[in-house]
């Protein structure tokens, strides 16, 4: 109902401007014929203009309501024809009104046929604008609907590759530590696991989160990896606290995390330290060193594809890759 309202009004201030641009000719004569018009025939030549100028409002007001509320089809021909026929119409409805109330104002025909063609194009090209800027907002808000969901998705699916994969290396990392009895590492182990399961469960309906919430959630995840590799994994953060109110994507880090197992060694020989802090730009920096192994993953980037795309929906920022023989660098821009 409010949208309908809004609509009348701006049709209604729309065709005052149109009718003040029509009913120019008619000021224009009026100024001209002033000086050699009686005293009674200037009241009567006024009244006559006001009415001319009423009966204009009215008609490309309708005009303007058929075209913009009514017409709904893309035909640009069916437009055109149904305006002449609305035109014709008002044209007689005009006449007959004029004829009644003031018989014989109408002495310059031409001008008046004139204002009445260009009150159809008016309605032909108005409402012809109006619809297809209805089309492109529709399209518009389709679009964004279906990038955001295809942007669930793809978390969904990201979620949904991670806890089986995940859990059966959780489930050997207790196992692990269970034969080695070290229960107070066991349950350290397990609270992080259950911190990280909790956060890949709730991340499903979350677009953008804190970044405390997501540095948490990382130093989680690089705890239980240290686990997974016998302690040849590390994580260093190093970012202020007045930067954890920042906004990041939910899981932003985890694929970042996740390539640094999949494409390098880890061993004895190539220990990994993984380095995430701010840089002089209020990036987010996860850097790591670059052990390639020797037979490359077949992976397609897909991961850094899809944060590309989240970053890019959810934010309208691009991350930035920064790579040398000895560290991949991935910057990750921030939104208050």
């Amino acid at each position: 109902m409010t949208n309908n309202k809004k609509n009348v009004s701006n049709i209604l201030l729309l065709s005052l401007v149109c009718t003040l641009f029509i009913s120019y000719p008619n000021i224009l004569f009026l100024n001209m014929d002033w000086h050699y018009l009686a005293a009674d025939a200037k009241v009567h030549y006024i009244n006559s203009t006001l009415i001319r100028f009423l009966l204009f409002w009215g008609f490309i007001f309708v005009s303007l309501f058929i075209n913009q509320q009514i017409l709904k089809t893309h035909s640009l021909k069916t437009r055109i024809i149904s305006n002449i026929l609305y035109t014709l119409f008002a044209f007689g409805v005009y006449k007959g009104v004029t004829t009644l109330i003031c018989p014989g104002f109408d002495c310059r025909l031409i001008i008046l046929t004139f204002q009445f063609v260009v009150l159809g194009m008016m309605g032909v090209f108005l409402g012809y604008t109006d619809y297809l800027n209805r089309i492109h907002k529709k399209k518009e808000e389709e679009l964004k609907q279906l990038q955001m969901e295809s942007l669930q998705s793809r978390c969904t699916a990201l979620t949904n590759q991670i806890n089986p994969h995940f859990f059966f290396n959780a489930l050997n990392g207790i196992s692990s530590l269970v034969r080695k009895k070290d229960d107070k590492l066991a349950l350290c182990y397990i609270d992080h696991l259950s911190d990280i399961f909790r956060y890949i469960l709730q991340s499903e309906h979350k677009g953008l989160v804190r970044l405390g919430e997501e540095l948490d959630f990382a130093r989680s995840f690089s705890e239980v990896m240290q686990v997974r590799y016998a302690g040849k994994w590390d994580a260093t953060f190093d970012v202020p606290d007045e930067y954890m109110d920042l906004c990041i994507p939910v899981l932003a880090l985890l694929p970042l995390i996740e390539n640094v197992g999949v494409h390098n060694m880890i061993d004895s020989e190539h220990r990994m330290t993984i380095r995430i802090y701010m840089n002089e730009n209020k990036e987010l920096v996860v850097s790591n060193p670059i052990f390639p192994k020797q037979f490359k993953q077949d992976t397609h980037g897909t991961g850094l594809k899809n944060l590309e795309k989240r970053f890019q929906l959810l934010m309208d920022k691009k991350i930035r890759i920064e790579k040398t023989a000895t560290e991949f660098s991935v910057l990750l821009p921030l939104k208050k």
